[in-house]
């Protein structure tokens, strides 16, 4: 999976790059609140300076430091992908992890809105390459709307409480999809109870203010009427704009599936995000109908039409700024790629690894007087290529050969040999030594092993499975049983 989402980036022209797991705290953007720790939300430590280190959260922050400090030796734009694990010192729910695997691809130095419809159309390319057999939509919006609505509702920076209220407005808008809009008003309003009797306060709007941004919220894919709602707001209609370039554009990419819709209820949780922003969603329900279910438990069991974001991004222009001190535009997104393998291994749709080709060749022991050889025969085999299976798909790849490890009898080395998934046993004994010969046994050909071997003359019983060679034949021998080149 994830080699066939690089390989789509590749061909895109995006470059791999590596950053470091362990950042400072502050270049992941978490800042001190008190003396203990930084904030929740991520893993941290103090070193020997006293300086606080943390384990990223996502891909973008280090990216960010890492386009800061060799801003000038790249080339402009930046195009990058990477995957790696992050971490989340948060509580774990079906689908979400503390640590877990994400996959991101970003340009920088790109304004929208090009490089925001390349990477809405490449995120497709990727759903298309995971192999994913599920309806998904890419959900589409910008946030200057969200700042555009509350410029329309009388709400600015310098409204006392803005930041509180502009938080709690957003929480409720972002639950539309899971709740639905009943509830957004709700939050929206005096409050809501949830099933369990809990109470979330809401975020107090007069009826008026509550209606605009209800309308708002609820909104089909409709730019002439998001358009409407806009005016007056100079960076609202601006956000219409882009959204309506940046529209034409992914279509000019030929973007198939996932289906484009708008939605203006996408929030993202992120609060550098400052254009526009979009999200993969394995849940394809029409846009602004609320799931089956309005409880906010956790499904019981593994569900994909709940499992929600595969992934999701947008732009952010201000990031960079606060290591460089200039404005640099970027944009990127990221698939959550612990979340995609779970819908993937859901619908038994991962390759297949089979055992049988993990590893190809056990060198057995019986007796120390063979370990030389038995480790001479296993780097021979190493270096020696063969066309076969290699994390689930054909390749050129080298032999792979272990020497058993061990003063165990035959029987417990071959069962070992068995459940290693080994294609083929050789063992080399006093005999076969004295006469420069091995003995080479095909284990798919095989019998079972597990109970049946018992000594060596059981071992000699194994017919057109096994067979004694000279030893300078060995390598040629495993090559014409393992490569189907040469058969």
């Amino acid at each position: 999976m994830l080699r066939n989402m690089s390989k789509v980036c590749a061909s895109w022209g995006f470059e791999a790059l590596e950053t470091p797991v362990l950042e400072y705290a502050d270049a992941l953007g978490k800042f001190l609140p008190d003396e203990e720790r930084p904030n929740a939300g991520v893993f941290s430590l103090r070193d020997d300076d006293e300086q606080w280190l943390a384990l990223r959260y996502d891909l973008t922050a280090p990216l960010a430091r890492y386009v800061a400090e060799n801003h000038d030796s790249l080339p402009k734009p930046f195009r990058r992908y990477q995957y790696g694990m992050v971490f989340r010192n948060e509580k774990p729910d079906p689908g979400r992890f503390r640590q877990f695997m994400q996959f991101d691809v970003d340009i920088v130095g790109a304004p929208a809105p090009m490089a925001d419809a390349e990477l809405c159309a490449l995120a497709a390319a990727c759903m298309d390459a995971s192999g994913l057999d599920l309806q998904c939509s890419l959900r589409v919006s910008n946030r200057k709307l969200l700042d555009g609505l509350l410029e329309n509702i009388g709400m600015d920076r310098n409204t006392p409480g803005f930041a509180e209220r502009r938080l709690r407005i957003f929480r409720a808008i972002d639950k539309k999809k899971r709740l639905g809009l009943k509830a957004v008003e709700e939050l929206l309003g005096e409050g809501r109870k949830d099933v369990s009797g809990d109470f979330t306060q809401g975020a107090g709007l007069k009826p008026k203010d509550l209606k605009k941004v209800l309308d708002f919220t609820g909104l089909a894919p409709d730019l002439d009427h998001l358009e409407n709602l806009m005016k007056g707001s100079s960076i609202g209609e601006q956000g219409v704009e882009e959204l309506r370039e940046m529209l034409d554009l992914i279509q000019a990419f030929k973007v198939s599936e996932p289906n484009v819709q708008i939605d203006t209820s996408i929030v993202r949780g992120l609060d550098y995000y400052t254009g526009p922003i979009f999200e993969i969603d394995s849940d394809a329900r029409p846009n602004g109908a609320a799931s089956d279910s309005e409880s906010d438990e956790a499904p019981s069991d593994f569900d994909l039409a709940r499992l929600g974001s595969l992934g999701g991004g947008g732009r952010y222009d201000g990031l960079i700024s606060r290591f460089k001190g200039v404005e640099i535009p970027a944009a990127g997104f990221s698939v959550g790629v612990s979340r995609l393998y779970a819908a993937l291994k859901e619908q038994r749709k991962l390759p297949s690894f089979s055992k049988k080709r993990e590893l190809d060749v056990v060198i057995l022991q019986m007796d120390p007087a063979g370990r030389q050889e038995a480790a001479l025969m296993a780097r021979e085999l190493r270096h020696e290529k063969i066309q076969g299976l290699l994390w689930g798909e054909t390749e050129e790849r080298n032999i792979s050969a272990e020497v058993y490890l061990g003063s165990s009898g035959m029987r417990a080395q071959m069962r070992y040999a068995d459940r290693r998934g080994a294609r083929i046993a050789i063992i080399q004994g006093e005999r076969e030594r004295k006469n420069n010969e091995v003995t080479i046994r095909n284990m798919l050909l095989g019998k079972t092993l597990s109970g049946e071997i018992k000594d060596a003359s059981a071992w000699k019983e194994g017919g057109e499975a096994q067979h004694t060679i000279p030893r300078n034949q060995l390598v040629a021998e495993v090559r014409k049983i393992l490569d189907p080149r040469n058969k």
